[in-house]
C-alpha cells in the first residue's frame, strides 16, 4: 500500500470552475432533480452529504490548506485482489481486468455491449486557411442506428482539419470541444489580439491535423438528458440502472466512433491520434484514454475529481460534489452511494492513479493552471500525485514515470517522461501548455 502525508501552504480556493454557460433552464433542472431522486430511490439512499463550497468565505468552504489534508492510503495498482504482487506484463493483464471491473461497477458505469453502429457522413468539405496555413476541413455527422428505438436520434458532430499540403496521412489531435455553426462568408475564427497563435495553428505548424468532437451531440451534459442521447437510445428511453454508464463513458464511446472514422480516412494516420480535453472534458479525455487503447496520446487538462485528481485527498472538490444533482450524470449510478451514510472516498476500491495507470504504456500529459489564478478546486497537486502513483505501472511496462515525487514549481516542465506534467501560470485553460505538449508529443510522432 502507498501512504502519503503532505504539507504545503497554498492560496485559498476560488469559486468552482466552468459554471453553466447558458444559465439554468427550469425544465432541465426539474427533469434532472427527478432523475437524481429516482436513482437515489433505486439505491435506497435517503440523503446524500452536501459537497463543500468553492467560495472561500462560505461556512462549508472546501479545504485549500495542505496542513488539513491528512494522511491517506492509496490502493496498490500492482497488487492483485488475491494479494499477489504484479511482477510481469502477464500479471498486469490480469490486474487491468480487475481495475476495469472496479471502475465500471463503482465509478463510471458499464458501456453496453449492444451499442448501435455509427455510419459517418461527410456533409461538407472546405478549403480554407487557419492563420497562414492552407487546410482542408471536413464536417462530419455520425448517425447512430436507431431502428430499435426511432424516437431518439443521435447524430455525432465532428470536424476534421488537415494541412492541404500533406502528402501522406498525418497525426491528429482530437479535442472534446464545441463546434459553432458558421455562416457563408464569415471570417475564420482568430484568437484575440495579443493572445498568440491558436492551438489549432500550433498543431498545423507541426504538419499535423486536428479534430473537434462535440460531446453534447453524443450525450447531454445534464441529468435531464439521461433518457435521451446515446444512453437513452440504448435504454430505449428508460431511466438508468445503477450499473449503467454515465456521460463520461458515453463521450468516450463517441470518441471511439470518431476514431473508427479516422481509420477510413486516407488523410489521417489513425495510429497517431491524441485525445484532449479540459475540465469535465479533461475527465472524459482520461476515461477515453484508459478505455480505448487505439488512442496514442492523452492531453488531460485540469480534470479534477472524476479525472486525474486523487479521490482520497481531502482538498478542493470532493466526491459529494460529483454525486450531487449537478454532476452525477457524469458517473455511473453506483458512484453516488459513496456520498451517503458511512461510505466515503476511502471505501472506493480504486483511485485516480489507477485510471492513469490504465493508459499505460501510452503517454499521458497532465496539465493544470496556477492555484493563484485557476484556484484550488481542481487540486493540481492531487493530479500530479496521481501521475506519480501511476509510475510503477509505467516502469513495469518499460516506460518512463515522472522523475520526481514532489510537485514542481509553477512553469517547470516535466516532459522527458511518458507521464508528463506541467502547471502553467494561467487559469482554467490548457492554452499556455500547448507548446510543451506538442514538443513532448513530437518525440512519439517523428
Amino acid at each position: 500500500m502507498i501512504t502519503a502525508l503532505f504539507f504545503l501552504a497554498l492560496p485559498a480556493l476560488v469559486a468552482p470552475v466552468q459554471p453553466p454557460r447558458f444559465g439554468p433552464n427550469p425544465e432541465i433542472q426539474a427533469k434532472t432533480q427527478a432523475d437524481h431522486k429516482h436513482l437515489l430511490e433505486l439505491l435506497k439512499i435517503e440523503k446524500l452529504r452536501p459537497g463543500p463550497s468553492g467560495t472561500p468565505t462560505a461556512p462549508n468552504a472546501a479545504n485549500s490548506d495542505e496542513a488539513k489534508v491528512g494522511a491517506y492510503t492509496l490502493p496498490d495498482a500492482l497488487t492483485l485482489k488475491n494479494g499477489k504482487k504484479v511482477v510481469s506484463k502477464k500479471d498486469w493483464e490480469v490486474r487491468r481486468k480487475e481495475l476495469f471491473e472496479d471502475f465500471d461497477r463503482e465509478l463510471y458505469g458499464r458501456t453496453p455491449k449492444n451499442t448501435p453502429k455509427v455510419t459517418w457522413e461527410v456533409t461538407e468539405t472546405l478549403k480554407e486557411k487557419k492563420g497562414e496555413i492552407a487546410v482542408v476541413t471536413k464536417k462530419l455527422v455520425g448517425h447512430a442506428d436507431n431502428k430499435e428505438f426511432p424516437s431518439i436520434k443521435v447524430d455525432i458532430q465532428l470536424t476534421l482539419t488537415t494541412p492541404e499540403s500533406a502528402t501522406k496521412p498525418v497525426p491528429v489531435v482530437m479535442e472534446f470541444g464545441f463546434i459553432f455553426p458558421t455562416r457563408p462568408g464569415a471570417p475564420a475564427f482568430a484568437p484575440p489580439p495579443g493572445a498568440g497563435k491558436s492551438w489549432q495553428e500550433q498543431v498545423l505548424e507541426k504538419g499535423w491535423g486536428y479534430a473537434i468532437l462535440s460531446p453534447a451531440s453524443v450525450q447531454a451534459d445534464n441529468g435531464a438528458g439521461l433518457r435521451e442521447g446515446i444512453i437513452g437510445l440504448v435504454n430505449k428511453g428508460e431511466p438508468r440502472k445503477p450499473d449503467d454508464w454515465g456521460a463520461l463513458k458515453a463521450w468516450a464511446w463517441g470518441a471511439s466512433r470518431a476514431l473508427d472514422y479516422f481509420e477510413t480516412d486516407k488523410a489521417v494516420n489513425a495510429k497517431q491520434v491524441a485525445i484532449e480535453g479540459l475540465s469535465r472534458y479533461g475527465k472524459a479525455a482520461l476515461v477515453t484514454m484508459a478505455y480505448e487503447p487505439r488512442f496514442a496520446l492523452g492531453y488531460i487538462g485540469s480534470s479534477g475529481t472524476g479525472g486525474a485528481k486523487l479521490y482520497r485527498r481531502h482538498f478542493g472538490e470532493q466526491i459529494e460534489n460529483v454525486a450531487s444533482s449537478g454532476e452525477y450524470h457524469w458517473m455511473g449510478g453506483n458512484f453516488v452511494k459513496y456520498a451517503s451514510g458511512s461510505l466515503g472516498p476511502n471505501d472506493l476500491p480504486v483511485d485516480a492513479h489507477e485510471l492513469v495507470a490504465l493508459c499505460a504504456p501510452r503517454p499521458v500529459f497532465i496539465s493544470c493552471g496556477s492555484p493563484f489564478v485557476e484556484g484550488n478546486w481542481v487540486d493540481s497537486k492531487g493530479q500530479f500525485l496521481a501521475g506519480v502513483a501511476a509510475g510503477p505501472v509505467y516502469s513495469l511496462l518499460g516506460k518512463k514515470p515522472l522523475p520526481v515525487s514532489e510537485q514542481p514549481k509553477i512553469g517547470e516542465s516535466l516532459i522527458e517522461s511518458d507521464i508528463a506534467y506541467r502547471q502553467h501560470e494561467g487559469g482554467h485553460t490548457i492554452g499556455p501548455n500547448w507548446p510543451y505538449l506538442l514538443t513532448w508529443a513530437e518525440r512519439y510522432w517523428k
